[in-house]
């Protein structure tokens, strides 16, 4: 039986990579994506990602699955259409690469400030919600088929590209929710000592190792022994987990 796997989070390049290495391990899995920037606006060339479109390699493929992270009925509805296309999920990774605001305060519109909350903090408690629910009544109806014997896997991973950088101007977005993310997975690896399924967690501050962090993570999630509960960090110096 092939894993179930589902990525959402920020359109990102850390994203994409994640979605690359998720399609060389399994038959298909599904995405949905956060909208990149405060305003909404799209990566690179403003499309936006289509409903049911895929992206494939070889005969396997990575689904993208319409998504209003500030909804909790469309993040019901986005669950329940991964479960559909995937038929079960094993998997769900929770990728939170944090929009940056180098803008004056007084230039910020009300619309701006909800879309920033809304879309980088209120998404993740919808999304663990949903998440959690259906891990939970996958193990009360006894048909966990995992090789750890858990419902599934949450996996909270954090790229913090804000670290470290100074600024005349500083970016009021992206270290308050890179903190918040942090400290919201850090909540759920403690109380997920007693839960039917397993939460770890990752982070990185290396600009420009997307494809390799990727590759760490997926690594580190087959590695039964090194899985569950622990906060992983990737860095140059070397990998280690708290």
């Amino acid at each position: 039986m092939t894993r179930g796997i589902i990525i959402a989070g920020n359109e990102s390049p850390l994203l994409s990579a994640l979605g690359a290495e998720a399609v060389k391990r399994v038959t298909g899995c599904a995405a949905a994506l956060i909208p990149h920037g405060t305003g909404g606006e799209r990566l690179e060339d403003g499309r936006q990602a289509e409903d049911g479109k895929q992206t494939k390699n070889g005969e396997n493929s990575l689904t993208f699955l319409d998504w209003n992270p500030a909804s909790p009925v469309s993040t019901r509805t986005l669950v329940l259409a991964a479960r559909n296309r995937l038929e079960h999920i094993d998997e769900a990774l929770l990728v939170c690469v944090p929009p940056s605001c180098r803008r004056p305060p007084e230039e910020l519109a009300p619309a701006e400030i909800d879309r920033l909350v809304d879309y980088n903090i209120k998404s993740w408690f919808f999304l663990v919600r949903e998440l959690a629910a259906v891990f939970k009544k996958r193990a009360a109806a006894k048909n966990a088929e995992r090789p750890d014997g858990t419902a599934g896997t949450l996996v909270l991973i954090l790229k913090d590209i804000n670290a470290g950088i100074r600024d005349d101007l500083p970016d009021l977005a992206g270290p308050p929710i890179a903190a918040a993310f942090r400290s919201f997975a850090q909540g759920l690896l403690i109380s997920a000592a007693k839960a039917p399924y397993t939460v770890t967690a990752f982070s990185s501050q290396e600009a420009g190792e997307e494809a390799a962090f990727a590759a760490y993570v997926f690594k580190t999630l087959e590695d039964e022994k090194r899985n569950g509960g622990k906060w992983h960090k990737y860095g140059k110096t070397g990998f280690f987990g708290r």
